[in-house]
């Protein structure tokens, strides 16, 4: 029992406890290549929540970590079968909800943990802070907590080396030998700004790539995924104890 994950604990302990901070994983259900599970967005984002609360919990922080929410933004995905799409506008009215409750319970900061390219939480939280200003809230990319490509040859987008050494790592039961893989080949825009990112459009992800990944997977090994979740769960470990020190947001800049 762990009495900094709701999921495990129970109202005997809970009852005695003070929490001052919230973990909210937030992963999606979508295709990875061939090889990968469909959940491995949340898998992912829900070890690094749970490993990264343990270390703030060992400092003393107060923090406890919500059930995972596995639905994601994929509306560019809906040519794939059971890529599951959650608008983001309903988002927006789960993390309301989340907010309530959690001010009712006197805890006021709440990090996002999120494991899917797809969601953008910054217009959310820009919302969220004008109704609720006693809450203080952010949202953690984790998988950019340390530089991908100091840990990996081939950094994609999806399903690429860093996904699936990084499931190799955690659940390498789900994973299938790299034989089933595609090569993770991205069809690019044929438009230049776009091509070069300071133009955007959502990816039409069929159109994108013929195997559901962007990324070459194949130099992939549980090794390196590891080290590079090792390293991003102690980096957000250390971010939740600074976050915890916070006691005002006057105090998130240098004066």
């Amino acid at each position: 029992m762990k009495p900094f994950i709701l999921q495990e604990t129970n109202w005997h302990t809970v009852q005695e406890m003070d929490y001052g901070m919230a973990i909210l994983p937030w992963g999606a259900t979508e295709a990875h290549n061939f090889h990968l599970p469909y959940g491995t967005d949340t898998f992912l984002a829900t070890e690094v929540a749970k490993c990264s609360a343990a270390i703030a919990w060992e400092q003393g922080v107060k923090v406890l970590v919500l059930p995972e929410i596995a639905y994601g933004i994929n509306s560019g995905q809906m040519d794939i079968p059971f890529c599951m799409h959650m608008s983001p506008s309903t988002q927006q009215r789960i993390l309301e909800d989340i907010v309530t409750v959690l001010l009712r319970h006197h805890v006021r900061k709440m990090v996002i943990l999120n494991g899917h390219g797809g969601n953008a939480f910054q217009n959310a939280i820009r919302e969220l802070e004008l109704c609720f200003p006693d809450m203080l809230i952010c949202m953690v990319n984790w998988w950019r907590a340390c530089p991908v490509a100091e840990y990996f040859e081939n950094p994609g987008d999806h399903a690429d080396e860093m996904e699936t050494s990084s499931m190799m790592a955690l659940r390498p039961g789900l994973v299938l030998p790299l034989e089933y893989a595609g090569s993770g080949r991205e069809h690019r825009f044929t438009i230049k700004g776009l091509r070069e990112k300071w133009a955007w459009i959502p990816r039409r992800w069929i159109l994108t790539t013929k195997d559901t990944g962007v990324g070459d997977p194949s130099l992939s090994n549980p090794q390196k995924g590891k080290r590079f979740l090792d390293d991003c769960i102690a980096q957000v470990g250390a971010f939740l104890v600074e976050l915890d020190g916070i006691q005002s947001m006057e105090e998130l800049y240098e004066r």
